[in-house]
Formats: C-alpha cells, sequence, structure tokens
C-alpha cells in the first residue's frame, strides 16, 4: 500500500523502463548517456551501438541475447526529451515548453537583456542551407510521434506547412555562374519528404538561432529561407534593434 508505481520505483533505482505498463525491459541510464554520447560524438548508429551491448553480455552468443533494438531507439529519444526538459527547468513544471524553448542560442553572442544591459546592438545572422540532410517519407505516417515540434531548433511543422500552402514562391533561373543552390529547386525527389534544410545562426560563431530552422522540398527557395528569417528574428529581438544579416544568394 503507498507505493509508487512499478516504473517509478525502476527509475529511482537508476533504470528507465521501456513502457510504463508492466514493463520488463529496462534501460540503465549510464547506457542511455553513454549512447548519446556515442552518437553524437562518434556518429555511432543505434544499430551499432546494440550490436556492441550484444558483444558485451554474449561474445559467444550474441543471438542468444533478447533482441531489444526497436525498445532502444523508443527510450533514447524519450531520454534525449527529458534531458532537455531537466535543463531547462521544465521538468517539475506544469508548463509546456514553447517554441524554442528547450535548446539554447550562442552564449558568446551579446544578447540584450540576457548578458548584456538592454541597449541598443546590432543582431548579425548568416542564412544558409544544407543539401546533405535529407529526410525520406516515413513508411507509417500514422505512428509518427512528435515529441518536441517546434519546441527545438526545426519550425513547428504544421504551421510552417499552411504557410507553405499559402505562400506563392516565383522559381527563377539563376544568372550566377553555376549556382548551385538556387538551381537545386528541381533536382531528384524521390521518395524525400525533405530535400535539405537551412536556416540561420549567429554570424560570429556559427550557432544556430533556437526555432528557425526549416526543411527544403525543392531545394533552396526563398519562401523557405523567408520564414526562417522571420522566425530568427523573433527569437529575443528587442525593438529598435537593427538586423545584420548574411547570405550567399542575397542576390537573386
Amino acid at each position: 500500500m503507498g507505493a509508487e508505481d512499478s516504473h517509478l520505483q525502476l527509475t529511482m533505482a537508476g533504470l528507465f523502463p521501456a513502457t510504463t505498463k508492466q514493463p520488463r525491459t529496462t534501460f540503465t541510464f549510464h547506457i542511455l548517456d553513454d549512447f548519446i554520447r556515442d552518437n553524437v560524438e562518434c556518429g555511432t548508429s543505434a544499430m551499432n551501438y546494440y550490436s556492441k551491448l550484444w558483444r558485451i553480455t554474449s561474445n559467444g552468443f550474441p543471438h542468444l541475447v533478447p533482441d531489444r533494438y526497436r525498445e532502444l531507439l523508443q527510450v533514447s529519444r524519450m531520454w534525449r526529451l527529458l534531458k532537455l526538459l531537466k535543463w531547462q527547468g521544465l521538468h517539475t513544471s506544469p508548463k509546456d515548453a514553447g517554441p524554442g524553448e528547450l535548446v539554447l542560442f550562442c552564449p558568446a553572442c551579446l544578447q540584450p537583456g540576457i548578458n548584456i544591459p538592454k541597449e541598443g546592438i546590432d543582431l548579425t545572422l548568416v542564412m544558409d542551407g544544407n543539401f546533405k540532410a535529407k529526410h525520406m517519407h516515413p513508411k507509417n505516417p500514422n505512428n509518427e510521434v512528435w515529441l518536441m515540434d517546434g519546441k527545438g531548433f526545426m519550425v513547428e511543422s504544421m504551421l510552417y506547412k499552411e504557410y507553405l500552402k499559402g505562400s506563392t514562391n516565383v522559381v527563377e533561373r539563376s544568372d550566377c555562374s553555376n549556382h548551385h543552390a538556387v538551381n537545386h529547386a528541381n533536382a531528384d525527389r524521390n521518395q524525400l519528404a525533405s530535400t535539405s534544410i537551412g536556416g540561420c545562426a549567429c554570424a560570429r560563431h556559427g550557432c544556430f538561432v533556437p526555432h528557425a530552422m526549416v526543411d527544403f522540398q525543392k531545394g533552396e527557395q526563398q519562401v523557405n529561407m523567408d520564414y526562417a528569417l522571420v522566425h530568427s528574428m523573433w527569437h529575443g529581438l528587442e525593438p529598435g534593434q537593427r538586423v545584420i544579416h548574411f547570405y550567399d544568394i542575397n542576390c537573386q
């Protein structure tokens, strides 16, 4: 009588359950932290990391270890979100995180009201796209669950899609010699939900602006980057503060 639920008892013991209802599989906090470090610093995929756990558990007969790869994928995503909530002080608050509140902007940049008095100082931004960051259409879109839609660096997906539907974009071929960024709009989009991403960062240190990253559907179009620029200026901009931004295809 009066005992905590089983999943809460497990977390108190440093074990993260794969489910809150009748849990049978858990991951230690150490394993989850170690996986995130390997994934961020070494680029280790979840499959490779789980294969390593298999061999550590039973080097001679790893196939005898139960397959919990799917559970690792699910739990690791939840663990990342909980860590962000804790770092931002929202883990004990009923208040839901707002747009971009789970990540930080550049701590070295001068920000009025945060690390300097509220005085006039220019906000300098750089804009660009990344054509290597692609995203495939999910096999089962109805099963996709957004854990931090719009609460990190990316903008809110539904509002962004509504904006794109109601906005027009005049497609013009670049008159610059061999300008890949603009002419990439007609690239092959087979099975791709996003052909690339783009956004804004501080010009001094290259730190991304929270809630100012967007995905592209037809290459680097101005209609996408306009949305990113507006949201980057909403982040901590003081009235009367000037914005200077650099963009390699501003001429277009």
